[in-house]
């Protein structure tokens, strides 16, 4: 029995891993800033990773410690890169004080490109910044997770639902290899307690689904699982990116500060430098049709889906 920490325990990851780690018998703990959003019954602390209030409690006596905050809400505190920086060292030392022995992340796969967006760049730095944090600290890096609480699948049910033709701009044959929210709530589980090789040990790993697809296809089959006729349209050019990504966002009645900067990361392939992680862990992976098919689900068990 491990004692665990889990960070940002009131979101869409934080709040699937609880049961799963309650299954192991661990002894759990959640950390977020507001009580009312948690759904899980876990023993609460409060506070604020970007301000560090709450942090020492929170660490106290922890064995290993989730860190599954991001910071791309809209607020008045600062670029949401400055505060997730912020936030990740004021945990690392936290943590280091505490004498947390691992720490384990949820990044994003890293472009196979030259380039990379603010938003994946702000991931890799707070990975940095915690692979320094604890002995044996790991992060795992995936694309777009496939999930009825993840916003980017979210976001892009609701763009499907919403246009009757679907205007795909270039980045539509870059390709990825998204993941079911089930291995990820897996793979972050056994990362707690796995045993890494030396050559492992305080790095980064890359997590995916089983297909690779361009992001039209996956948008294709979103469609198809919909039972949507969505015609799809390649335009090579749909105004500044700014513009066109505002104008997704308010189809899709979400925030821009989030989708912007997701939009931004689509710019090249983003696809893992290995498949190991899934075998290192002992994990089976679902396929993309059943992880598609398993997230509509779980959405129309709480809200109906006007598609469908």
């Amino acid at each position: 029995m491990m004692r665990i920490l889990i960070t940002g325990v009131s979101g869409f990851v934080g709040s699937r891993l609880v049961p799963r780690l309650q299954r192991d018998g661990h002894e759990l703990r959640g950390f977020a800033r507001d009580p009312r959003r948690v759904s899980v019954d876990v023993p609460l602390v409060t506070g604020d990773a970007v301000s560090g209030e709450g942090l020492a409690a929170a660490l106290d006596g922890i064995d290993v410690a989730y860190f599954l905050i991001h910071s791309m809400e809209p607020s008045g505190d600062g670029p949401f890169a400055d505060r997730e920086r912020i936030a990740a060292e004021r945990f690392a030392a936290a943590a280091r004080s505490a004498g947390v022995q691992r720490v384990v992340y949820l990044g994003g796969l890293v472009p196979t490109g030259e380039t990379i967006s603010p938003h994946l760049a702000s991931r890799l730095e707070v990975e940095r910044v915690l692979l320094d944090a604890a002995p044996a600290a790991t992060s795992l890096r995936a694309s777009i997770v496939i999930g009825a609480g993840s916003r980017s699948f979210r976001f892009l049910v609701r763009l499907i639902e919403r246009l009757p033709v679907l205007a795909l701009p270039g980045w539509r044959d870059h390709r990825t290899q998204p993941i079911d929210e089930r291995d990820v709530v897996e793979l972050l589980a056994r990362a707690a307690t796995a045993t890494f090789p030396p050559a492992l040990a305080g790095r980064a790993l890359d997590i995916a689904g089983p297909d690779v697809v361009s992001y039209r296809e996956l948008i294709e089959r979103i469609r198809d699982h919909l039972l949507l006729d969505r015609p799809t349209l390649a335009i090579d050019a749909l105004g500044p990116a700014l513009l066109a990504s505002r104008l997704a966002a308010a189809v899709a009645g979400e925030q821009h500060e989030l989708v912007g900067p997701l939009m931004a990361g689509l710019t090249s392939d983003l696809l893992p430098r290995d498949g190991d992680a899934a075998e290192l862990l002992g994990v089976r992976l679902h396929g993309l049709d059943a992880a598609i098919e398993h997230a509509l689900c779980a959405w129309e068990r709480d809200e109906p889906l006007a598609a469908r």
